[in-house]
């Protein structure tokens, strides 16, 4: 296999960048086959909220990405480590469509629903889905009112399925802080937070380090603020309309993450 030559580290979406419905995009493993020669220093950081950094690792070594559970950060395995520093012993409800507890150790958890009056410390408040009913938003709504601060893994608006566009967590979340009078902390992309933890995950510095996704703003631009190079892709939820519009420039646009090591080998 063509060796490439290459310094520093990168972080690597994985929805929209390396799968679509966890579905390979076309020479995305080829791609991440020739950055393991080359010895890059990797993690592949994710809002996913539906799966553990476990079953994600399975699932993309099932598919032929040479990838194990120790390369990916998660949403919800970033925000355990900001609930624990940041509100340790706290009562946290979560409002997630999807089974994560195994990457929130070290939290207590009750399911939204739960909780008597006032025992509940922190609304968690994760990836969009069926469990974002009326009753589940209007649980955590009144949670807030009782004075639980309000913690978001992300504020993602959508994300692609191969039928097309889904609603996400940013769709929700804005109604929620509005009606309660709160302003909820983001922990994952594009929130600080989650970058200074993969940088640490990596020992790496942000200024030799590049940050790979296909949502402008909250993969590339915000990596961009932190001082991290940052590389738009034109696959996943990419629109032309929206990199027209976005609030900033990328160093580098690829039509493909298969063409990354091309871009490196520069």
């Amino acid at each position: 296999m063509e060796r490439i030559g290459v310094s520093g580290a990168a972080l690597i979406d994985i929805d929209g960048v390396l799968t679509v419905d966890w579905q390979p995009l076309p020479g995305t493993v080829a791609a991440m086959e020739r950055l393991r020669a080359a010895g890059l220093p990797l993690a592949l950081v994710t809002n996913t909220t539906s799966r553990t950094r476990a079953r994600i690792a399975a699932k993309l070594a099932g598919a032929g990405f040479p990838i194990g559970e120790d390369d990916i950060l998660t949403a919800p395995s970033v925000t355990a480590a900001y609930l624990r520093e940041h509100y340790p012993g706290a009562r946290c409800a979560l409002l997630n469509s999807g089974d994560v507890r195994e990457d929130l150790a070290g939290v207590t958890l009750v399911d939204v629903g739960e909780g008597a009056r006032g025992d509940v410390d922190v609304v968690v408040v994760g990836g969009a889905g069926d469990a974002f009913s009326y009753a589940a938003l209007n649980a955590a709504f009144r949670h807030l009112q009782r004075g639980a601060r309000l913690i978001a893994m992300h504020r993602n608006v959508y994300w692609r399925t191969s039928e097309g566009f889904d609603l996400d967590t940013g769709a929700f979340l804005p109604g929620l802080e509005r009606a309660a009078r709160v302003e909820a902390e983001v922990t994952g992309k594009p929130a600080e937070a989650f970058y200074t933890t993969a940088l640490a995950h990596l020992g790496a510095v942000a200024s030799e380090t590049l940050m790979v996704g296909d949502d402008i703003e909250t993969d590339v631009l915000a990596a961009q603020r932190f001082g991290i190079t940052g590389v738009l892709v034109r696959t996943g939820k990419y629109l032309p309309e929206t990199h027209r519009s976005a609030t900033g420039t990328p160093d580098h646009v690829l039509d493909s993450f298969a063409d990354l090591p091309a871009l490196l080998g520069q």
